[in-house]
């Protein structure tokens, strides 16, 4: 087994931690590792929420969500000889739930996929499903049922939703100009259009001082994904992938973590995918100005592992790009018809005996 060079203990928080990671994104968050191009490490990782989440019947957890928290990350990892303008290449060797016995924290043996109610952000389907809904789902090797959708077992792809590199500081100052304007467009809107940095339960890792008070102040949430990488949700983005991400500063710094089980393609229920807490193994590299050589200078590419589950039958399901309650054609609305797919998906669910709520759940 690698080294692990982030060991967390997942009966604890992540602020009672040995290594404290962080849920901004700033260029003067402190390194907490530094590690060397060739090395292969493992690293634990913290649930989203922190372990938030309970194994139980209510989603009153899931309602009450702390949102300002999200995502915790382990990190950041520097490394040695990576300047602005390299790409750092990482390979993910193997990942999975936490490596011990069956317990309270989600990935001992369980996870979760939850919809978040419009009083807390929403997702994708918010008008139709305004509530808060949580499905506890069980893990038997790869294998996950559960209770709160019966009559469904199927085989995981276990994945991180989130990877990156740490900004510079003109890159985060440019994110934030720019949500900023996108928010002002329709500042009401549920969910919102953007997170802004927020102080409320910003942590800057192992930063003090002045410097932490500018980490809370301007940090970048990690919701969306950007230049980055960040949360990009891919479900390939499993075993055997290698992924180049841009380097912006000094030592790439990074990070991630908000590790699933398994995931469709989208987490339309916002917190969608199998959420659980678990371990990563790495191999790094570096190529020395890999961002001019290969016009990698906006987003990471990745090349995905071959693991993935193969079904011999499935369903696909079909949206145009029309407002069927108003009868309105729009024009190439891609977002506008994946949802209608996915309403299509949910009532045909529904004629087999699932609630809403649990087809929505199962879409995740």
């Amino acid at each position: 087994m690698p080294k692990n060079l982030f060991p967390l203990d997942n009966t604890k928080k992540f602020t009672d931690q040995k290594h404290v990671g962080h849920n901004r994104w700033h260029p003067d968050i402190p390194a907490n590792v530094t590690v060397k191009p060739g090395d292969v490490f493992r690293a634990d990782c913290r649930e989203w929420f922190d372990g938030a989440i309970k194994n139980d019947d209510s989603a009153e957890d899931v309602r009450h969500a702390p949102l300002p928290g999200v995502h915790v990350l382990s990190g950041p990892f520097h490394v040695e000889g990576a300047e602005p303008g390299d790409l750092l290449v990482v390979d993910i060797l193997d990942l999975g739930p936490v490596p011990q016995e069956v317990g309270d924290a989600p990935g001992q043996g369980w996870g979760y996929t939850g919809i978040f109610a419009k009083a807390n952000g929403g997702g994708f389907l918010t008008d139709r499903f305004p509530d808060a809904y949580k499905a506890v789902w069980d893990f038997s090797g790869q294998v996950a049922t559960s209770r709160h959708i019966p009559g469904v077992r199927y085989t995981g792809i276990t994945h991180p939703g989130l990877f990156g590199t740490a900004p510079s500081a003109d890159l985060l100052a440019r994110w934030n100009a720019r949500e900023r304007a996108l928010i002002a467009t329709d500042p009401d809107r549920v969910p919102g259009l953007a997170l802004p940095p927020l102080e409320q339960g910003a942590l800057g890792g192992r930063a003090t001082g002045d410097t932490r008070a500018a980490i809370a102040r301007d940090g970048a949430r990690t919701v969306p994904p950007r230049e980055n990488g960040g949360n990009h949700d891919i479900k390939n983005f499993s075993r055997g992938s290698r992924v180049f991400y841009p380097v912006h500063v000094p030592g790439g710094l990074l990070s991630g973590g908000d590790l699933h089980f398994s995931q469709g393609d989208g987490e339309i229920t916002f917190c969608g995918a199998i959420e659980m807490g678990g371990f990563i193994d790495f191999h790094l590299d570096l190529i020395k100005g890999g961002m001019e050589t290969y016009g990698v200078t906006t987003n990471p590419v990745f090349m995905p592992g071959n693991v993935e589950p193969r079904y011999s039958e499935f369903l696909s399901f079909i949206g145009i790009s029309v407002d069927h309650g108003t009868d309105t054609n729009h024009y190439n609305d891609a977002t506008l018809a994946y949802r209608n797919a996915c309403n299509n998906a949910i009532d045909y669910l529904m004629k087999f005996g699932y609630s809403g709520p649990q087809a929505y759940l199962l879409l995740g």
